[in-house]
């Protein structure tokens, strides 16, 4: 299982202190996109992969899982 890297308020106002350098946030932030970019393209692909019974477990039609699949892995 893999964990996914998320900004909560408590962890922005950390980074946003004075003493973190802006590079630093920087990092963080753009950590934290691209962590998200990969689960979106990793779990769209994987619903890509689900069989029709599957799918209907979860309430989604064949149409509806590709249409999610197909979609760019940056938006959300």
């Amino acid at each position: 299982m893999t964990q996914t890297l998320t900004l909560n308020h408590e962890t922005v106002a950390i980074l946003n202190q004075r003493s973190t350098p802006f590079a630093a946030v920087l990092a963080v932030k753009f950590a934290v996109c691209v962590t998200k970019m990969a689960s979106r393209r990793r779990t769209r692909k994987a619903l890509a992969q689900l069989e029709p019974w599957q799918l209907a477990d979860v309430g989604l039609t064949p149409r509806q899982a590709h249409d999610e699949f197909i979609r760019v892995f940056w938006k959300a």
